[in-house]
């Protein structure tokens, strides 16, 4: 029986990816400087006012306003805004509970990584060609600045047989634009400059019935800030498997390393890709659960959905072997305490090769 899983993506100028990209730049900023940084500075966004605040305990000397400033006018907004600050150092208490001799959670909580062999990336079908009509858009539109806006939305909806992607249903785009076009032209040229040369790349879901949207609800010319309000981490299930696979209780974005809402999401998908990557199974799940102050996670959970090609207990060993999931070793094997964090904040965390939590590690069985 057929079941239609549908995800979406958005792109940078929409409020909430707005706030992620600039939360994430200054975490860059602060690692440049000072790799010990423990950084949790958010965003918010309304209007022409940016609010910053948050935590942040680092020697890296940060140009908020300037860092911010300069990413809004990148994304097309024409006005400076008025920024808002209100950021104060970490805990001591959280500080002396995680920066110990060996390094501790900095929080509590569960995460999940997952991964699915049903596309190269091992990542869900339908996310990946959301992000894929993003970032075309983002392309298409910087060659077209006065006619078409950063504020835009991907949802992609695939038909499944036996879980198994078999074709595209719908394929829905909003996309912001300039007064001067009407929508007949947005629909025309969104389909010939974005829709159509993403498809291409995946010619055998292509589908005859395929329903195609473009501004359905007409007029999208009041775009960002002055359309909505944003936030850091409104967008988690964009942020991962587009609906695929279940979420932690926290956000990526503005976290530094010692906060394993990211690192340990980070390290599961690690996990869960090399399984599913060494042909263990077809679809993998991680879940992990952290206690603030320990170096470890209190449990590990791992679910194939019945497609393992060996006994779970061979799995599990094989994780046991080549997996450290202490927060120092995910820190130190993934690398992040450099600053490559800005760009994860659009079009997903995941299924990009150049992070390292993509990488197919070389295990043994």
């Amino acid at each position: 029986m057929e079941k239609i899983i549908t995800s979406e993506s958005v792109n940078i100028g929409h409020p909430d990816k707005t706030c992620d990209y600039i939360a994430d730049a200054f975490l860059d900023e602060a690692l440049k400087e000072d790799k010990d940084s423990q950084m949790a500075v958010e965003c918010s966004i309304k209007n022409d006012k940016l609010f910053i605040y948050g935590e942040a305990s680092t020697k890296a000397k940060i140009d908020y306003d300037k860092i911010a400033q300069n990413i809004l006018k990148e994304i097309g907004y024409q006005n400076n805004f008025k920024i808002i600050k209100e950021i104060s150092e970490q805990s001591p208490e959280i500080h002396n509970a995680v920066i110990q001799k060996e390094i501790n959670a900095n929080d509590q909580g569960m995460v999940f990584g997952y991964a699915t062999n049903e596309t190269p990336m091992f990542m869900p079908l339908p996310i990946m060609v959301a992000h894929a009509l993003m970032k075309e858009y983002e392309s298409f539109r910087k060659k077209n600045p006065k006619d078409f806006f950063a504020d835009a939305k991907a949802q992609v909806s695939v038909a499944y047989d036996n879980d198994k992607p078999k074709r595209f249903h719908t394929i829905l785009l909003s996309v912001s634009h300039s007064e001067k076009m009407s929508l007949d032209e947005i629909k025309k040229k969104i389909k010939a400059n974005v829709i159509d040369k993403v498809l291409k790349k995946y010619q055998k879901y292509n589908d005859k019935n395929l329903n195609i949207l473009i501004n359905p609800s007409g007029k999208f010319t009041i775009w960002g800030s002055f359309s909505d309000s944003g936030t850091v981490g409104r967008k988690i299930i964009v942020d991962t498997y587009g609906g695929v696979g279940r979420v932690g209780g926290g956000c990526f974005s503005s976290k530094n390393a010692t906060k394993v809402d990211r690192s340990g999401a980070y390290y599961a998908r690690y996990v869960a890709k090399n399984i599913v990557a060494n042909n263990l199974c077809d679809r993998c799940e991680i879940s992990l659960c952290f206690a603030i102050g320990m170096p470890k996670p209190i449990a590990i959970n791992i679910d194939s959905f019945n497609t393992n090609k060996v006994p779970m207990e061979k799995i599990y060993q094989f994780v046991e072997k080549n997996f450290d999931f202490s927060v120092g070793n995910i820190i130190k094997e993934l690398g992040l305490l450099e600053p490559i964090y800005k760009n994860t904040a659009v079009y997903g965390h995941f299924g990009k090769e150049n992070y390292p939590w993509e990488k197919i590690k070389k295990v043994s069985f």
